[in-house]
């Protein structure tokens, strides 16, 4: 199997949550880093709906001013089925960038 490597960005998410990650036809292993572009110190939640439910990898975690948040302690990833979609919120407007990097099988 070959493997695609991908990113995906999104720039100053605020209050309303944002899809910033939905695989198209693959599963894919995904990272997220989300930073705090403001002056002031903000919170963020990241979730995954999977079509009926809305699971948080992160609800409400501070981010002090000019600091960044990798979702998973470490570094950790976690793996996306086909149709689910990642969304990221924030405490205030325009003021989380967030980066996604993913990893995807897809046969040859």
């Amino acid at each position: 199997m070959a493997q695609n490597f991908r990113r995906y960005t999104s720039n100053a998410v605020g209050a309303t949550p944002v899809a910033v990650y939905s695989p198209d036809s693959y599963d894919a292993i995904v990272g997220i880093s989300l930073s705090n572009i403001l002056s002031t110190a903000i919170t963020v939640s990241c979730y995954i709906n999977d079509g009926s439910n809305n699971i948080y990898l992160v609800k409400d975690a501070p981010i002090p001013t000019g600091g960044a948040l990798q979702v998973l302690d470490g570094g950790a990833k976690f793996v996306v089925q086909n149709l689910d979609v990642v969304y990221v919120k924030s405490s205030d407007a325009s003021s989380c960038d967030v980066w996604v990097s993913a990893v995807d099988a897809i046969s040859t």
